[in-house]
């Protein structure tokens, strides 16, 4: 199964993320290598949401890699959701 992690940034989070970013990278590296976070990214013009795709059996972990965001630990992320990711094209889709 997968899920969407949505964040919705801070205005100043370009500022901001400098100080942070080799934590945050490093936890979704570790995240991505045990095969949990698929894929990540921020948008552009204006940065002000980033999403991250994530397959696992249950939510839990999303929760567990936003507990240990930097980013979200300390202000940079105002909200986050999570929601649950029906894909329908590609390799893992769904045809149920």
């Amino acid at each position: 199964m997968f899920w969407m992690l949505i964040y919705d940034l801070v205005d100043d989070y370009l500022e901001r993320r400098a100080a942070l970013r080799s934590d945050h990278l490093e936890l979704a590296t570790a995240a991505h290598a045990r095969g949990e976070l698929v894929l990540a990214g921020a948008l552009a013009d204006p940065a002000d949401q980033a999403f991250l795709v994530f397959r696992a059996d249950e939510p839990a972990i999303v929760e567990g890699f936003v507990e240990r965001d930097p980013y979200v630990r300390n202000g940079l992320v105002k909200e986050w959701r999570i929601r649950p990711w029906t894909v329908v094209i590609g390799a893992d889709a769904d045809h149920g």
